[in-house]
């Protein structure tokens, strides 16, 4: 799927020198984003958490140490005040604990609770059997899109680390 040329030519015509290149790239990610969450959606119907906060708790689930929020921001793509606020809401559900950080005051420790690591287990198991099923399509490809997603990866984050003052 890309974006029709005639919307490109629409939005060149009504605002002349833009440029219109990325659309295409980012249609065919949020597609694909949709696809996957339409794949995994029905898994979390009743469930007692959600897809993202999921993905939050899985870095959690097999972690020795605590570990603090900014770090889990970093590493999932996620912006602090989005990590903070699911962070809060696991907690007040008890799915995560967290502790004052004794080296950094303004830093909480996290960590996952058995209740946590339990909703991961029988939820995480069932999201990546969905996950297998949508991507067994690619079949021989799937070491290149892994590569060329990679990159694509590369080149987002060094432009968003090159701008300061960006949350991420």
């Amino acid at each position: 799927m890309s974006f029709p040329a005639d919307i490109r030519a629409e939005w060149s015509r009504h605002n002349p020198g833009l440029d219109t290149s990325p659309m295409d790239l980012v249609a065919l990610l949020k597609r694909a984003t949709g696809l996957l969450d339409r794949a995994v959606e029905p898994l979390y119907e009743g469930a007692p958490l959600t897809a993202p906060e999921v993905d939050m708790l899985i870095p959690l689930r097999h972690a020795t140490d605590p570990v603090i929020a900014r770090r889990l921001a970093t590493n999932l793509g996620l912006s602090r005040a989005g990590v903070s606020k699911t962070l809060a809401k696991l907690e007040k559900r008890g799915f995560i604990s967290r502790a004052p950080n004794p080296a950094d005051r303004r830093a909480a420790l996290v960590t996952i609770t058995p209740a946590g690591a339990q909703a991961v287990d029988d939820l995480f198991p069932r999201q990546l059997a969905a996950e297998v099923g949508l991507l067994a399509g690619l079949g021989e490809d799937r070491e290149w899109v892994l590569k060329a997603l990679g990159r694509l990866v590369e080149a987002m984050e060094a432009h968003t680390s090159a701008r300061p003052g960006v949350d991420s």
